[in-house]
Order: structure tokens, then sequence, then C-alpha cells
């Protein structure tokens, strides 16, 4: 209780620990009623303190002005010039060219936002006068047009044969928009502290490969948030790769790793081994940065790009290519539909599940490769039809994409990859459905581990009798379409000249393709499920709804030992832990147990819980545990759209950022600030950074 009528401030420590009590015990204790009480001050007492403190205040203030005068006699040569400098005005040319550059990087930040590309087409060697001007300078052109004085006055003092802003001045402008931009979102991760570091697939930045970086935290408003922050170059090397991607994060983009507390890499089958050479040595300099799944990739399509088989690879592709391939158009979608409606005459309702399947992105699911098994007769037989159609209702590109597409499925080396895929990722299926459930899905997911362990394992050791029922399943497949049961050209041609090879198409495909896909993938879940990994999905106990499902019976203390050193007051864990499983044990009837993270980090009293609360921030960071609110998940969403709606040879990692970005605030005068400090003087002229240019 806090006497609001105390001349004293009264607040409560830092490490306060909530506790329940009674306020009316002490009335039936007869000793405490005779308890010595706070002395009440009269008025005359409490003026005495309040001008005590006044003439304290005038005293401190007295001294300050004292040093600032003595300062301000004596001082350095360095400090005298520097005091000058900042008080000297602006003079009427410096304000004209900063309100110039300020124009400037309007326009190029609404180029970002709106996905302009600053040329609007390739004229290095078209004779000047058959296009229009690039979008750059057309966008400048406008505003000098609709009155921009500055702009207009700048116009008419510059040579003709002069560029109004040059290629150079633009990149370097654009460099500063995007740091800029890039930092508002970069101080929000440094005032969280904790974060974690995603990467997307490998894209073609303007001929160049590229890897995308997001970052995950917890705003200050509570909210798990998931932010694009950059492109980083790709490198061929994983030990270059490594050191760049290092460099990058903690020297130019200034995050310190100390707090980063998971990362992970969503790749495709080439690049995957890669990236795991980049989580290792991440992980050897920071032990804490769990190399983890992304909850955004399913578990099974995760393990199937990280199989180190050529086969596999190659199947994965020719599976995006298929599904791409539909989605061009609704008529090809529907041709598809009309297929599907004859061979599953039988069961209408799967039929109408397997339509409802092909119009969304099947490709992720946890069950893609049983539903593409299920579904390749349809493809085969629509892809033929399409290729062989004789009323030309399809163009030739249409038309010849089909005759490749549907040679690729109708191949005996992908019908025995997709089966033995099928039927080896069954024994994950459920796992990682778990995995991209609710909280308490993830956390029972955890404890199951060692179960599908056991399974895989079982499987591996009695490789000979599964390999030999999933190539089974795989000739049948092949029969019932008529493809012939064959070994790879590449094999047989390598084998040709040797009569004694008696190797047969299964003995072959249990030696290159079934033993490493299930010894990989058992080596690939313990390394993603690490005992870090899962002493850190154990802590989810402390979600109050899974604390329900065991009965309170919780011991989130021995597991979050790891995080001990993140947590403002570790002495107090064990008793503030016992605080908050007495408080939902014990909660009104009428009171649900939030089932989220997110709605936990929400409490109103989730500050009285300071160790929890830090918990609860370093466990939703983590890349395997899903955004619970949309809103906060639009880096990726962004990042997605921008790279399908502009062409590879017009993306700019510069402008990609303003674009994905576009919600950031941005401060202009910081912008020209810099750009002065960086690539200016004051004894320049503003024109000095344009570019001669003939027949301008």
């Amino acid at each position: 209780m806090i006497c609001r009528t105390s001349p004293y401030r009264t607040v409560l420590r830092d490490n306060a620990i909530p506790t329940i009590f009674d306020l009316t015990s002490h009335l039936n204790n007869p000793h405490s009623r005779h308890r010595k009480r706070i002395k009440e001050l009269s008025e005359d007492e409490i003026r005495t303190l309040k001008q005590k403190k006044i003439d304290e205040t005038s005293e401190q203030e007295q001294k300050h002005k004292e040093t600032n005068n003595s300062n301000a006699q004596n001082p350095s040569e360095e400090e005298g010039e520097g005091q000058d400098e900042d008080i000297l005005p602006l003079t009427l040319e410096e304000k004209e060219n900063k309100e110039y550059l300020k124009s400037l990087f309007e326009i190029l930040i609404l180029m970002g936002k709106q996905n302009i590309p600053l040329d609007g087409h390739e004229a290095d060697e078209i004779p000047e006068g058959l296009f229009t001007p690039d979008n750059f300078q057309a966008l400048l052109e406008c505003r000098i047009n609709s009155g921009e004085e500055v702009l207009r006055k700048r116009f008419e003092t510059t040579a003709v044969n002069t560029l109004f802003c040059s290629k150079t001045q633009q990149r370097q402008m654009l460099e500063i928009c995007e740091s800029c931009i890039r930092e508002e979102t970069l101080r929000e991760v440094r005032d969280s502290h904790f974060f974690s570091i995603i990467t997307d697939d490998v894209v073609d930045i303007a001929g160049e490969e590229h890897l995308p970086v997001l970052v995950r935290f917890v705003d200050e408003s509570h909210n798990l948030r998931e932010e694009f922050i950059g492109f980083l170059p790709y490198e061929a090397d994983a030990e270059i790769l490594a050191v760049k991607f290092h460099t990058m994060i903690t020297e130019k983009w200034g995050l310190n790793m100390e707090y980063c507390r998971g990362q992970a890499y969503i790749v495709s089958s080439g690049f995957s081994s890669k990236m795991k050479v980049v989580a290792s040595r991440l992980l050897e300099k920071y032990p804490q940065a769990i190399y983890t799944l992304c909850s955004s990739c399913a578990l099974n399509m995760w393990l199937a790009k990280s199989v180190p088989v050529m086969g596999v690879s190659v199947a994965l592709g020719t599976i995006e290519e298929v599904c791409s391939f539909f989605h061009r158009s609704p008529q090809l979608l529907l041709e598809l539909d009309n297929v599907i409606s004859v061979l599953f005459q039988n069961s209408k309702e799967r039929g109408k599940e397997l339509k409802e399947i092909c119009h969304s992105q099947w490709t992720g699911r946890h069950d893609a490769f049983e539903i593409l098994v299920e579904l390749l007769q349809a493809l085969v037989l629509c892809l033929d039809g399409i290729n062989s159609d004789t009323n030309i209702r399809w163009n030739n590109y249409i038309a010849g994409r089909a005759f490749v597409l549907c040679s690729a499925v109708s191949d005996f080396d992908f019908i025995v990859t997709i089966v033995v895929l099928k039927n080896v990722l069954s024994f994950t299926r459920a796992f990682g459905k778990n995995l991209q459930g609710q909280t308490s899905d993830v956390f029972f997911a955890a404890g199951s581990l060692t179960a599908v362990l056991h399974s895989l394992n079982e499987v591996m050791e009695n490789i000979e009798v599964y390999h030999e029922f999933w190539f089974e399943e795989a000739t049948n497949l092949a029969t019932k379409l008529d493809i012939q049961m064959k070994l790879p050209g590449k094999f047989r041609r390598a084998h040709q000249g040797n009569l004694e090879s008696q190797l047969t198409s299964e003995s072959y495909y249990k030696e290159t393709l079934s033993v490493p896909t299930v010894e990989h993938i058992i080596q690939e879940l313990k390394d993603i499920f690490s005992e870090q990994h899962l002493k850190a999905l154990k802590c989810l106990s402390l979600v109050p709804s899974v604390m329900g499902q065991l009965k309170f019976n919780t011991s989130e203390e021995h597991h979050a030992d790891m995080y001990r050193s993140d947590l403002p007051n570790p002495d107090t864990l064990s008793a503030e832990l016992h605080c908050w499983r007495i408080k939902w044990k014990h909660r009104g009837k009428d009171i649900e147990l939030p089932s989220t993270i997110y709605e936990a980090l929400h409490l109103p009293d989730i500050k009285f819980f300071p160790n929890v609360y830090a918990l609860l921030k370093v466990l939703c960071i983590l890349p395997v545990m899903k955004v619970e609110n949309e809103r906060y998940e639009n880096g990726r969403k962004r990042l997605k759209a921008y790279l399908r709606n502009t062409l590879t040879d017009q993306r700019s990692s510069n402008l990609a950022l303003l674009n994905i970005n576009f919600d950031i605030k941005h401060d202009l005068d910081l912008m020209v600030d810099t750009y002065i400090k960086l690539y200016t003087s004051k004894s320049e002229l503003p024109t000095d950074n344009s570019e001669t240019v003939e027949n301008t």
C-alpha cells in the first residue's frame, strides 16, 4: 500500500516479487494493532522540506553555470573551431542546395515505395529520341513543370550539356536512403536486445545472386515482428559466405550477435549444405544463437531440400515448375480440374479436395509428396493433352512447356524419387505439422522427437525390406502410367562397356537414393533439434494453457538455465515461477488461460513477473515459433510480392528495401545532412556532382 499524502516518493523496487497475501489478517492479530505508525508531517514541516529541496536545486544550477562560464573562457582551439562552425548560419546558396537535395531524396523515396525502376528501359545503345527519358528524369521534369521553384532554378543554372542528376549521384543517394530506413528498424531491434536472424531462398537481383535477410524481435508494444533488413551478396565458397554474413550483420548493420538467440535458413537444395556451414560458424562464436527450423517452411519440405542427392534436387525443381505452370492462367487450372473430375468419378469428394489443393501453393504443404503421387496420373494426362491439342487452344510457348514438363514427370527416376520421399517423410509428417500448430502442440512435439528418430532408425536397420516395398510401389505407378522402368541415362552411359555390371534398378536406387536419404534425414533432425533447442521448447510450459494441460506440475526452472544470463533477476527466478504458477492455478472461474506467448506478453500484469517476461520474449523470437499476429509478418510477404512483381533486370537492393519497408518513417533532413557530409563540402558548387553527357 502506498501513502499518497506523504511528501516522500514511494515506488516498488526493481526486484520486488508479487506475493499473494491477506489484507485483513492483521485485524485478528492483537499484537499488530499496536504497530508503530508512520509519523504524519504537519504543514510547516512539509513546507520546510520543500524549501530545502528548492535551495539544493538552486545551488546545483549555480555551480553548473559557473562550470559553463569557465569552459567558455578557456576553450581548446579545436572546440572553439567546432563551436564557430555550429553557430555560423547557412548561406543562401547552402540553403538552396539543401532544399534541392531534399527534393531529389523525395523523388527517390517515392520511386522506391511505388516500386518504380530508375531506368524505364535499356537505352544505352538506342538513338536519342526513340524512347522517353528514364523514370527519374521524367519525375524531375514533372515537378519542375508543377512549379517547384528550387528545381526550376537549379535547372535554369545548369549547363546545357550536363546531366541534371547523374547515375553516380543517384546511387549515392539511394545508399543513404537504404541505410537511414534500415537504421530505423535496427534501432528498435537494439532497444529490444534479443533477436533472431532468418534468410530466405537465394534470389536474382539484376543478374547477381543475393540472400534476403530478415530479423525477428519483440518491439516495445510486446509484438513479435519479422522485418526485412536487406540483401547479402551470395558467395559460392561457404567459408567466405560465413565471414561476409557475420561482417555485414555486426559491422555494417551494427547488431550485437551476443544477443542473437536463433538462426534459420530457408534455401533450395543446392544451397542447403553451404548455409549449414554458415550456421555452424555462427554457433561456434555464439552458442546461444540456436540453429532451428523456420515456422514459414514445412518440416518435410525443409528436410527434402536439404537431402544431398542430385535426383532429389531435380525432382523438387520439377515439382515447383509444374505448380508454377498451372498457376500461369485460370484456363490451365480449369484444364487440370477437368482431368481430375474424370479420374475421380467414383470418389467425387476426394476429387473436389484435390481441385482445391491444386488451386493453392500445395508444394509447401506437409503432405506435398502424398498429394503429388495421388495427382501424378492427372498431371501427366493433362500436360500430354495440352501438348497434343489439335484445336490449337494454346500458344507455342505453353505447348512447348507442357511437353518438357510431361517428359520430366514421366521419367522413371522422378517417380522413384517422389515415392521414396513420400514414404520416408511420412514418419515426420505429424511431427512437422505439430511444430506449426498451437503453442501446446509445439511443446508436446518436442517430447515426441525421440519416437520419430526411433522409427527412422528402425527403417535404416531394415532398409532392404522397406526399399523393396517402396520400389514395388514406384514400379506399379510407372506401369499404370505406361512408363518404362529403366536406370538413369547417365548411369547407363557410364557402364555401357562394362558387361560384368549386374546392377539392377532396385539395388541401384537403394544405394543411391533410399539409404542416403534416410541417413541424411536422421542426421538433419538431430542437427536442427539440438539439446539446446529442445530445452528451449520445453520452456514453453511457461504459457498458462500448457501449464493447465500439465496440471500445473511443471519444471521450467531446470530448462531455463540456458537463458539465466538473459534474466533481469535470476536469483529470484524460482520464487517468481512459483508465483506465476499459483496465479493461474487459483485464477477465477471466468478467466481463460492464455494459449499463446503473444497473449501472455500482452497481459496487464506481465511486468510484475520480469523473469517470466524476459523468458517469453526470448522464446517467441525463435524462428521455429510462428508469428501469431499476421500483421507483424509483413516483411516476408512484401519481399515475396516485390520479387514476384519486379523483373529480374529491374530489381535493385536499395529500391527493394524502400518498397518493402514503405511504412517506416524517414528523416529527410538527416538524409540530406548525411549526403552533404559524405559526398560534398562547403567549397564545392552544387553542380560538381553532375556528369557531362554528349547531346543531352
